[in-house]
């Protein structure tokens, strides 16, 4: 039996350190000084540094990594839909080794940030499906470093791609965990709804999660979230449910929006926000004011709607940037919300941590509590707040109780301790 124990680890919330005792990759025991109870065990001081759940990314696409320059750069308009484009007139020349050779260096990147669980988005809008097969392989090889959702995602439309409905089924049957869908890109309404409403069955049938791009447009008339929260609402299927993007709320009058709050709190949905990815790609058709491309993250929060913050894209023909630190994503995000209270800046990391988790329907086996996995990071900074004022790097990534790196830590002269107080 594999035992071991982190001693001094300060945990999110909590003033006085916490010692974490571990057996066969489980907490056991968690709790002050208990270097006296577990002496014969090996020991590893954590020297007090804020010690929290990895990081999740509830959103990425593995498929499109690193490939922003082979259909050329989104320069014309810079939207989502001239990005699809550009996809759509370069993903049947890829072969499966160069998806996975690209994937895993997106992954070693993300890992080496503190991730330690993402959801991924892969297109199935191909006949032959060589991206699914790509990234399930992968899910296999990396399975004991990281853990990866697959969604069955049809870029190019469920119902305005031939047979998108049909490879998006195929997709489920082969082993990827989330139905996904695009209900703004179809051609017509009648066609968005119908892939809703597809969604929810095929969830039903199989068992599986669902994630759907929802609205991801300036278009106040674009309301398909209104329909999936119904029908996951009737379908008792909202804890299982993701909405991602709903740029579309950042348009709709408060009229609308705060009569579409009280559907999303009895549903009980997730929200993903991609902060940097949206705040370059939407707005492209306003000249002042210009949109902030951003869902209502700020007022969601306030209302307990779960929403989390997610990467989104690295280098691809939608987002020319992008290298996993979601870190960097949470700063963005922050700022862009208008979140930044102290009170909402300390809290802040449960959107890239904990929020996440619920997304991912995986919060019963996730967090630094007695009797779930002990995967854990340890993080350059002795708080909250100063994580956030210098979005430091990770000292230390625990995976179930092992520790799968360490990083020197930063030199920084002032830690500001007085902002704390």
């Amino acid at each position: 039996m594999e035992k071991i124990l982190y001693k001094n680890a300060r945990l999110k919330g909590m003033e006085e350190v916490q010692d974490l005792y571990i057996e066969n990759g489980i907490f056991k025991e968690i709790g002050k000084e208990l270097e006296k109870k577990y002496s014969e065990v090996k020991i590893i001081d954590l020297d007090g540094y804020l010690t929290i759940p990895p990081y999740i990314d509830p959103h990425i696409h593995l498929d499109y990594v690193y490939t922003a320059r082979r259909p050329g750069a989104n320069n014309n308009t810079g939207t989502l839909f001239e990005g699809i484009q550009r996809w759509s007139e370069t993903k049947s020349s890829m072969t499966k080794e160069e998806i996975k050779e690209r994937a895993k260096i997106a992954i070693k990147k993300q890992m080496l940030h503190g991730t330690q669980y993402m959801r991924t988005h892969v297109d199935v809008t191909d006949p032959n499906l060589t991206a699914l097969k790509a990234i399930l392989e992968l899910r296999e090889e990396m399975k004991d470093l990281i853990e990866i959702q697959i969604i069955a995602f049809p870029q190019e439309g469920m119902y305005s791609y031939k047979d998108g409905d049909k490879l998006v089924e195929k997709a489920l049957q082969m082993g990827a965990d989330v139905v996904g869908a695009i209900p703004h890109f179809e051609f017509t309404w009648e066609l968005g709804e119908k892939s809703i409403k597809k969604t929810v069955e095929l969830a039903k049938k199989y068992n599986k999660l669902i994630d759907v791009h929802c609205d991801e447009t300036d278009d106040p008339n674009s309301r398909f979230l209104e329909l999936l929260a119904g029908e996951v609402y009737m379908n008792d299927m909202g804890e299982k449910t993701t909405a991602s993007h709903t740029c579309a709320m950042g348009s709709y009058d408060n009229a609308y929006a705060f009569k579409l709050f009280r559907l999303l709190k009895l549903s009980n949905i997730n929200i993903i926000a991609c902060p940097t990815e949206n705040i370059h790609l939407q707005g492209r058709y306003d000249t002042y004011p210009k949109r902030r491309g951003l869902t209502r993250v700020k007022e969601l929060n306030d209302a307990g709607i779960n929403v989390c913050f997610a990467q989104d894209s690295m280098s691809d023909p939608w987002y020319p940037l992008g290298n996993g630190n979601l870190m960097t994503i949470l700063d963005f995000g922050i700022h862009i919300g208008h979140m930044m209270t102290f009170e909402e800046i300390i809290n802040s990391l449960d959107l890239i941590t904990v929020n996440s988790a619920k997304t991912l329907h995986i919060q019963d086996r996730y967090g630094i509590e007695v009797g779930k996995e002990a995967n854990f990071i340890v993080l350059d900074a002795k708080n909250e707040f100063d994580a956030i004022l210098e979005r430091v790097g990770i000292k230390k990534s625990i995976r179930y109780g092992k520790i799968l790196f360490e990083k020197e830590p930063q030199v920084i002269d002032s830690k500001l301790e007085f902002f704390t107080k």
